[in-house]
């Protein structure tokens, strides 16, 4: 299949209130215009230099998905019109800095960590006080709740994983429950998330990268 058939395909499998956010990390700008074409609204990148050389221009919701480093905030703020990786205060002061310094308030999302191979990600612990520590950023709007489920082969552990962060979203507030990619977004789906982020189930295989970070 190509670029249409495989979004055609995914978006009639997905429910209609579900958001697909096409991660587009490493292919070429060719393959983003074409799944745009197709139907895609929203598009997720990971590094910030990517995306500012394939993204402007482009008639898109970009989500910013990967690490924030505090040093490159600045960029970020000024091209993403959501960050969904906010894992710490200092990206979110980082963050709320460069979004008024572009006069603009910054939807972002809490990220949480509810797996054990995943590096980045707010405790679930800690995230009922860094959502307090955000929503007193003037400059930023915090939407909801972003995780990476585990890699596991039990659907249990998986269920069990993405309770968790439906949970952190009931006590924290918000209406965005992004949780599931290409290998688990039927899981979470199931698990009431509201955005899913896909890159394979859309563009096929990922390309070599290209470019730095």
């Amino acid at each position: 299949m190509n670029i249409a058939e495989r979004y055609a395909s995914l978006r009639a499998e997905v429910p209609p209130h579900v958001t697909i956010v096409a991660v587009s990390k490493f292919q070429p700008l060719e393959a983003v215009r074409e799944a745009i074409a197709a139907g895609v609204t929203d598009v997720g990148e990971n590094y910030v230099q990517e995306a500012g050389a394939k993204l402007p221009g482009l008639n898109v919701r970009k989500h910013f998905i990967g690490h924030v480093q505090t040093n490159k905030a600045k960029a970020i703020a000024a091209t993403f019109d959501m960050v969904q990786s906010v894992d710490r205060i200092e990206a979110g002061t980082a963050l709320a800095k460069g979004a008024a310094a572009v006069e603009k308030r910054l939807p972002v999302l809490l990220q949480l960590n509810i797996s054990p191979s995943e590096r980045f990600g707010c405790p679930p612990a800690e995230a009922d006080r860094l959502a307090e520590q955000l929503r007193a950023l003037d400059a930023l709007d915090l939407q909801g709740v972003m995780a990476i489920g585990p890699i596991t082969e039990d659907p249990g552990v998986l269920a069990r994983a993405f309770e968790i962060a439906a949970n952190v979203l009931a006590r924290t507030g918000g209406g965005t429950l992004s949780i599931g990619m290409s290998g688990d977004w039927r899981d979470a789906v199931a698990a009431g998330s509201t955005m899913i982020r896909v890159g394979t189930s859309i563009f096929g295989p990922r390309p070599a990268p290209r470019v730095s970070k």
